[in-house]
């Protein structure tokens, strides 16, 4: 799905309940809807990093394994431009 284009301005706007839970890491987005009862630090933490660039945080407390194992289930597209939220 990485070919799907998607705006920084579209990202965030999937930050709720209501359009669900978008991020950005490594300019690929993903959408963590599904994943936030899954995630081993608890949704709060994705959903504070819901429709903005996580990149930073990720890499803080992820290895690249993580990414590789669970990220091409969640990957939607790319971000269209540089990735400045």
């Amino acid at each position: 799905m990485a070919d799907k284009k998607i705006t920084t301005a579209e990202v965030g706007q999937h930050k709720d309940d209501s359009n669900g839970y978008w991020l950005i890491v490594e300019n690929k987005v993903y959408d963590v809807t599904k994943f936030l009862d899954e995630h081993p630090g608890g949704a709060k933490i994705l959903k504070r990093f819901a429709g903005k660039n996580a990149t930073k945080a990720f890499w803080k407390y992820h290895s690249e394994n993580v990414l590789k194992r669970h990220g091409p289930k969640y990957e939607i597209g790319e971000v269209a431009e540089a990735a400045k939220l």
